[in-house]
């Protein structure tokens, strides 16, 4: 799965910045491998409108109000990388389409969206806004309702058990280094139990008497 949130320039804003946006969010959607989920979200400050003439694969005629330059350049992408744009396919109040309202309550549009690739198109079951959630700002929160089936990893149940390499012990040279080996292994062990300061509270008083004796 993948899920890509992002932010673009408002309509009003210069072209080259509209350009380098679109340019780098192309270049991150060409990253996601077709045969997955992926979901593209955000406020693309973009207008689509009702008008789905020409895009009527990747949208639906149930947008809000017409659309502006922002809206051609998303629906352009969306059509190029076959994202549908949920917003638009679910016939909903005025209201549950309006993402953003402005200060004054004059303007409403619907800028903020949710596509998904439409190879998982019948996945999702419905786009709208909630009005209630109380997020501080002038957008509302934009969910969408989406039906998953995960695929469970089967085990076999069986375990592979682990092989050790016996052969060399035949050897007598080599068991006897390995004997060594395995007897210092021991010995630090047992040095490291039985010597002073192994345990917490010796290493602890250790600590202190070291202290006393830097700050004499």
């Amino acid at each position: 799965m993948n899920i890509i949130q992002c932010y673009a320039p408002t309509n009003d804003y210069n072209e080259d910045a509209k350009d380098q946006f679109y340019n780098r969010l192309q270049s991150i959607i060409e990253k996601c491998q077709t045969k997955n989920l992926t979901i593209l979200m955000g406020d693309f400050n973009a207008k689509v409108g009702t008008d789905n003439t020409g895009y009527e694969d990747i949208m639906g005629r149930h947008g809000l109000g017409e659309r502006n330059e922002n809206g051609e350049r998303f629906a352009n992408l969306c059509a190029f990388n076959r994202l549908v744009i949920g917003g638009t396919i679910f016939p909903h109040k005025r209201m549950h389409k309006t993402t953003w309202t402005s200060p004054d309550h004059s303007t409403q549009n619907q800028i903020d969206h949710i596509c998904i690739n439409k190879t998982f198109r019948r996945i999702i079951e419905d786009v709208r806004t909630k009005r209630g959630a109380d997020i501080a700002s002038d957008h509302h929160l934009l969910v969408a309702k989406m039906k998953l089936k995960l695929k469970k990893h089967w085990t076999t149940g069986q375990t592979v058990s682990q092989k050790f390499n016996t052969a060399f012990l035949q050897d007598t040279n080599k068991l006897n280094k390995f004997e060594i080996d395995l007897s210092n292994k021991f010995q630090a062990f047992h040095d490291l139990l039985n010597g002073e300061g192994t345990t917490v509270e010796s290493n602890w008083k250790g600590h202190q008497r070291g202290n006393q004796f830097n700050m004499s």
